[in-house]
């Protein structure tokens, strides 16, 4: 049974493999909208910027948590985080399931939502959550997080905002961040055809009034559909600096 899930509830998970897919509906004016994962160790944040799954180092080194890439259906786009839970190292608590957008708000994204499959069996989601941002001004959020609970894990809904972007949510778990490559992504523009220049840096605060810390914040791989890139991304930050690149769509086959 698919349990539809409201902010702040959660679910136990009974699976060792689970299938994220962050899902959009396209249109006119609707920017491209990116699925990220950070995951977090005992104190809250990062242990490195390794710690930091998204569209320019889509697998973690452990090779426990993957970017699938996008796709296009019949009932939208999506883009997939996948979690090997029973692999997960043990010193890590949580993982964020995180949307970005590409230099927009998601007051222009539609019918935003995430849904939790079961990576290694077919049938209907195991959970969904319909986003819904709280002020329409954020670019990006957090969808959701996988915790450890005893010796399970469980999904909580969150969606958690940020008004400065997958950069301030990214620094306010640890990760550095470098700021000439900012700098140069603030001039390359975005190439979905939905470009704006980005906001100046602000102090990183999230937008809704509950702070993340109310949820536990400081305080063989399988296959699915389209696997992974084995080589580092071209244009990728040499070992020991972290880079943030412009985004842009990153379709499979498009």
């Amino acid at each position: 049974m698919t349990h539809a899930m409201l902010k702040g509830s959660n679910v136990p998970l009974k699976t060792t493999t689970v299938r994220a897919v962050l899902r959009w509906t396209p249109g006119q004016g609707v920017p491209d909208v990116d699925a990220s994962a950070l995951l977090l160790g005992p104190e809250g944040r990062v242990r490195s910027d390794e710690d930091f799954v998204f569209y320019n180092q889509p697998r973690h080194p452990s090779g426990k948590v993957w970017r699938l890439g996008k796709k296009q259906g019949a009932e939208g786009l999506t883009d997939t985080i996948q979690t090997d839970l029973a692999g997960v190292e043990s010193d890590v608590g949580q993982i964020l399931l995180v949307a970005s957008a590409d230099g927009a708000t998601f007051d222009r994204v539609r019918a935003l939502s995430i849904l939790l499959y079961d990576a290694a069996a077919e049938g209907e989601p195991l959970a969904t959550f319909d986003i819904r941002p709280e002020t329409g001004e954020e670019t990006a959020l957090i969808c959701g997080e996988l915790y450890r609970r005893g010796e399970g894990w469980k999904f909580r809904a969150l969606g958690e905002g940020y008004s400065n972007g997958l950069k301030g949510l990214a620094t306010d778990f640890g990760i550095s961040v470098d700021e000439s490559e900012e700098a140069a992504a603030d001039g390359a523009g975005s190439t979905t055809g939905v470009s704006q220049p980005l906001p100046p840096e602000q102090p990183t605060t999230a937008v809704p009034q509950q702070p993340a810390a109310a949820y536990g914040y400081p305080a063989s791989l399988p296959t699915y559909g389209y696997g992974y890139p084995d080589a580092q991304p071209a244009g990728a930050a040499p070992a020991g600096e972290f880079r943030m690149p412009p985004q842009g769509p990153q379709f499979i086959g498009r």
